[in-house]
C-alpha cells in the first residue's frame, strides 16, 4: 500500500535536496491540499532521498532539541551553541511535516489511533494534521492566542484573567521570573565573555545584570516559609522618605539599558525578549518601594501595592502577564513552542473537545521519547488549565502525538494525557 500511495500525488512540500560535500541546503514551501493548479508533487524518488536523510540525521540529532527557542542537551538541560546543528534540526522537523501530510502517514496514524481507542469509538479515528495549517509550527505567547485556538468567548477570557491574575501577581512568582531570566542571562554571558572576545556592549552588559540581581538580592520577602518576621530585628532608623529609598523604577532603568546593550545580540536574544515582557510589569510598579530597611509591616504594603497594580493593569493579551503564569504552572519562563501545532475536534455524542497537537522525535530511544513528552505536556496542560479557568461546558480532551523515523507505532499514556508515537517510515 505504501508504494501506491508515495506514487501518487503526494501533497505538501517541495525540498531541493543537494550541496557541495552531501551537506542538505533545503527550502521548504508548504501548499494547501485543495486541488488547485500550482501545488506541488511529492514524487516518490523525493520520498526516499528524503528518507535516507532522516535516518541520517536521527543519530546525529538524537541528543538535543530545542526548547525555549534554544538548542539544548536533553540529558543536563544546558545550552548548545552551534548553528549548523540547529540549522540541521529546523530541516529535520520541516522534512517530517512534509510527511506527516502524505497519504500514507495519514493512514497510519488513522491506524494507530483506532488501535488505541477500538472499533466502539471509532468517531474519535478522525483525521488529524491533514490541513496544512494543522502541520505548522506555533509558538503561545500569550492567553489570547489559547482562547482563540480554544473558541473561548470575550466573557470568558475575563473570568480566565480574573481568576489567574491574584495567583500569579504573588510576590514570589514576580521575583521567581525576574531572577530565572537575569540568572540565565547572566550565565550566557559569562559563557560569551569566556569564550570569546567579548564587546564593550557585553562587558558593560555584565555589569548591568549583576547591578540588577543585587537589587533583587537587597530585600527579602516575608513570604518566604523558611523566613518569619520575628528573625529580622526593626532597623534602628528606618528610613521611610521615599525620596531616599529604592524603587522598582530602578530596574526598570537597568532593564532598559540591559535591551538596548544586548538588542544585536542573537545568541542572548531569548533573556532579552524576556526582559522585554517583564518591561510591561516593571512599568507599572515603578513608583513602589523596594527596600530592606523599612520594616515588616511597611514591606508587605509594599508588595501588596505591587501586586494590586500588576493584576489590576496587566490584561489577558498581555505576554507579561503570560510569562508569569508559565513560572506558576511549570517554575520556569521558557516559551510554550509547539512543533506540529494542530487543532480541535468535537468529540461526536459527547460534546467535549478534542485538542490535538504533536512534536517531533528525532529518535526512539527511551529517554528522546519521554524528553518529547514531557514537553509537549507542557503545552496540552496549559491549554487543560485554561480551558478549566473558563468554566467551559463539556470536557477538554487532549492528545499527544509523536513522529519518529523507523519507530514502532504505538501508544502511553503520562499524567492521565494519551500519547500516540507514529513511524515514519515508506513500507
Amino acid at each position: 500500500m505504501g508504494s501506491r500511495y508515495l506514487q501518487n500525488c503526494l501533497l505538501g512540500a517541495k525540498l531541493l535536496i543537494g550541496g557541495r560535500n552531501g551537506v542538505l541546503h533545503s527550502r521548504l514551501v508548504l501548499y494547501h491540499s485543495t486541488g488547485k493548479e500550482g501545488e506541488e508533487i511529492l514524487t516518490s524518488e523525493w520520498c526516499e532521498k528524503a528518507f535516507l536523510k532522516l535516518k541520517k540525521w536521527s543519530h546525529k540529532l538524537k541528543e538535543v532539541d530545542l526548547i525555549g527557542g534554544r538548542l539544548v542537551n536533553i540529558d543536563d538541560g544546558s545550552r548548545i551553541v552551534d548553528e549548523a546543528l540547529e540549522r540541521k534540526l529546523h530541516a529535520f522537523r520541516s522534512i517530517v511535516r512534509a510527511f506527516i501530510g502524505i497519504p500514507f502517514m495519514q493512514e497510519t496514524m488513522k491506524n494507530n489511533l483506532m488501535a488505541s481507542f477500538g472499533s466502539q469509538d471509532q468517531c474519535r479515528a478522525f483525521q488529524c494534521f491533514g490541513k496544512p495549517s494543522e502541520r505548522e509550527k506555533l509558538q503561545v505567547t500569550s492567553l489570547t492566542k489559547v482562547a482563540d485556538i480554544l473558541s473561548i468567548s470575550a466573557q470568558q477570557r475575563k473570568l480566565v484573567r480574573h481568576t489567574i491574575c491574584p495567583q500569579v501577581t504573588q510576590h514570589h512568582i514576580w521575583m521567581g521570573s525576574l531572577q530565572e531570566i537575569l540568572n540565565g542571562l547572566k550565565s550566557d554571558i559569562d559563557v560569551l565573555i569566556h569564550c570569546h572576545h567579548p564587546s564593550n556592549e557585553i562587558r558593560l552588559a555584565q555589569q548591568i545584570v549583576v547591578g540588577c540581581l543585587k537589587f533583587l538580592e537587597s530585600f527579602t520577602s516575608y513570604d518566604d516559609p523558611e523566613y518569619t518576621s520575628w528573625m529580622r530585628p526593626r532597623p534602628i532608623k528606618q528610613v521611610l522618605d521615599s525620596t531616599e529609598s529604592r524603587k522598582w523604577e530602578e530596574l526598570l532603568e537597568m532593564s532598559i539599558d540591559l535591551i538596548n546593550c544586548l538588542g544585536d545580540e542573537k545568541e542572548l536574544a531569548f533573556h532579552v525578549s524576556k526582559l522585554e515582557v517583564m518591561k510591561e510589569g516593571l512599568y507599572q510598579i515603578r513608583d513602589v518601594l523596594v527596600d530592606k530597611n523599612i520594616g515588616y509591616k511597611e514591606t508587605r504594603h509594599q508588595e501588596y501595592l505591587a501586586q494590586k497594580k500588576l493584576k489590576t493593569t496587566l490584561g489577558h493579551s498581555s505576554q507579561c502577564l503570560f510569562t508569569l503564569l508559565l513560572y506558576y504552572l511549570y517554575g520556569s519562563v521558557k516559551d510554550i513552542e509547539v512543533e506540529v501545532r494542530g487543532g480541535t475536534h468535537t468529540v461526536a455524542g459527547s460534546g467535549n473537545l478534542c485538542l490535538y497537537m504533536g512534536k517531533i522525535l528525532t529518535s526512539d530511544e527511551e529517554k528522546v521519547v519521554w524528553n518529547g513528552v514531557k514537553q509537549l505536556d507542557k503545552a496540552l496542560g496549559l491549554f487543560k488549565f485554561v480551558w478549566e479557568t473558563a468554566n467551559m461546558k463539556g470536557n477538554l480532551e487532549v492528545q499527544g502525538h509523536l513522529w519518529c523515523v523507523g519507530s514502532e507505532n504505538r501508544s502511553l499514556s503520562y499524567r492521565g494525557i494519551v500519547y500516540f508515537i507514529h513511524g515514519i517510515d515508506l513500507r
